[in-house]
């Protein structure tokens, strides 16, 4: 099995054992709202480099704290994104399906 598909099968797994799988019908509807706006499509190419911190991100794109919020908020919710906490803090790191959301559209 190659490390890609060994990545994503474990991340679907930890997502079934937390409870974040949802029917498809609305999962589907959370990724285009996510989808439809350019910053959040540019936050997760911007997380494909690395995982980064809310000061991090909201520099980079000029963002007041409650658009900051809103931004990750919904990438989080529609599996694009994910927090990890790391030595008592908390970062944003792109997951396999916003891996594979850069591979199959983005074209980066």
């Amino acid at each position: 099995m190659n490390e890609l598909l060994r990545k994503k099968q474990e991340w679907l797994e930890r997502l079934k054992r937390e409870g974040k799988l949802r029917n498809p019908t609305e999962d589907h509807k959370i990724g285009l709202m996510a989808l439809q706006n350019r910053i959040r499509r540019e936050i997760i190419k911007f997380l494909a480099d690395g995982r980064k911190s809310k000061e991090e991100i909201k520099k980079r794109f000029r963002l007041t704290d409650s658009q900051l919020r809103l931004h990750l908020d919904l990438l989080e919710q529609a599996l694009f994104i994910e927090a990890v906490e790391e030595d008592g803090k908390r970062f944003y790191a792109i997951t396999p399906r916003g891996e594979a959301y850069l591979e199959n559209v983005e074209w980066r």
